[in-house]
């Protein structure tokens, strides 16, 4: 009887035990940690944070002489981040003179949106869907391209507003654009047609070659006077390369996208300035729009750094954003999506949540050094960061055991002039592929 109920007491015991653990474990992999994080001093925090509520959006001071602002997000999955492009680009235009929105999106079908949005035919779905990426496929970028389209309807002559795109992971329609004006200038295009396989480089060529037709398109379109075209001639060879460095040093391929990034920002802001316009707007994650930031080994720089080395640091103007809590829309797998519930972790955000907020922005140089958040601003701190990366199957397990998965370890200020912060942001709804596009 008595070694019955030591057995029992031992049972009880280890199963106490078990359940303890699985609690805790069930705690960890929801919080990411045993509690949110550490809170910022919410007093000091709502004496420098503007509310935004609303369509209203508090007076960014971008500094004189800035030449590009930058809008990132700490998530592609999350509608406050993508209403925000809106109500930035908004204010930007309205008080600062900007008159380009220039989207982390494929360069080609950024173009096909901007004749969209200047009068050229066919449907606001149809636009939206032609962004390609599924994360743009929302709402939200429709709400935005609606009203740019509206915004040109009325423009004065001169001051209509341009979409443009940095990316080159697509060449649908640069290729459309490209054989467009070599028929315009009465070009054989039969150079290019031999290059095609259907939506597919052919196997004829070997990427030096292909390279070297396009150079050579590149050429003859300059000489006809035609940057556009060439532009996206150029793209095309960056989308060459840079899909070579995917399959053969895909570590590397952070680096080059980023620097190819920074080339097409450039060449749209000389564009704006030949139009007589001194600032653009650029957006996408905050990975990319950071000024001070490489990838994994510290030698590739992100494409904010790069342009704030090109333009100087003191005209290149960065607004981060970070998130309390998240539910956000991520793939599940190559058909599916999903959401994935967690915390930053980030005492700022938290600081937002905890006064009130449910979307701020913070002005870092309205921060005196001596206020007790001066040093969440210039310290290191967690930041909440997802991109697009599957989270089905055992990527979930590991994300959830390990929250480093999405979060960054940053100093807000070196990265960022100012940050925007969202309490509780909610998953976009992405709408589904139809293949009508523009």
């Amino acid at each position: 009887m008595e070694k019955k109920n030591r057995k029992l007491i031992r049972l009880i015991i280890v199963t106490g035990i078990l359940l303890i653990m699985v609690t805790c474990s069930l705690v960890y992999a929801h919080l990411g940690g045993f509690s949110t994080g550490k809170s910022a001093d919410i007093d000091e925090f709502a004496k420098y944070a503007k509310k935004i509520t609303g369509d209203e959006l508090p007076s960014i001071d971008v500094p004189e002489g800035t030449r590009i602002v930058a809008l990132g997000e700490a998530t592609h999955g999350n509608k406050e981040f993508q209403e925000l492009k809106k109500l930035v680009f908004q204010d930007m235009v309205e008080n600062k003179g900007i008159r380009a929105f220039v989207l982390e999106a494929d360069t080609g079908g950024c173009e096909a949106i901007n004749r969209y949005i200047h009068g050229g035919e066919g449907t606001l779905e149809e636009a939206t869907e032609t962004l390609g990426f599924q994360i743009y496929r929302t709402d939200e970028m429709a709400d935005l391209i609606s009203w740019m389209k509206s915004y040109n309807e009325k423009a004065k002559e001169g001051q209509d507003i341009r979409f443009y795109g940095f990316d080159m992971q697509d060449k649908e329609y640069e290729l459309r654009y490209v054989i467009e004006a070599l028929k315009e200038y009465g070009i054989s295009t039969a150079g290019l047609d031999q290059l095609m396989d259907g939506v597919d480089y052919s196997d004829e060529f070997s990427r030096e070659d292909r390279e070297k037709i396009l150079s050579e398109v590149r050429d003859i379109l300059l000489e006809n006077h035609d940057q556009a075209a060439a532009h996206y001639a150029d793209v095309l060879i960056q989308n060459s390369k840079l899909f070579d460095e995917y399959e053969n040093n895909p570590n590397g391929s952070f680096g080059l996208r980023d620097t190819l990034m920074a080339e097409n920002v450039m060449w749209i802001l000389a564009q704006e300035e030949q139009l007589g316009n001194k600032m653009i707007f650029i957006c996408g994650h905050n990975g990319h729009m950071e000024q001070f930031g490489t990838y994994r080994g510290g030698n590739d720089k992100v494409m904010g750094n790069i342009l704030a080395d090109k333009v100087g640091s003191d005209a290149y103007f960065s607004i981060g954003t970070d998130f309390y809590k998240t539910t956000c829309n991520l793939p599940k797998n190559e058909k599916q999506r999903t959401t994935f519930t967690v915390y930053s972790h980030d005492p700022l955000a938290k600081a937002a949540y905890k006064s009130g907020n449910d979307i701020c922005m913070l002005d870092f140089s309205k921060v005196p050094d001596d206020s007790s958040i001066a040093a969440q601003i210039n310290g290191y701190t967690f930041m909440g960061s997802l991109g697009d990366q599957s989270i089905g199957g055992i990527n979930r397990i590991v994300m959830r055991a390990i929250p480093y998965t999405y979060r960054e370890w940053k100093n807000p200020h070196e990265a960022y002039d100012a940050m925007i912060f969202v309490s509780k942001a909610h998953p976009t709804k992405t709408r589904p592929k139809t293949g009508d596009t523009l």
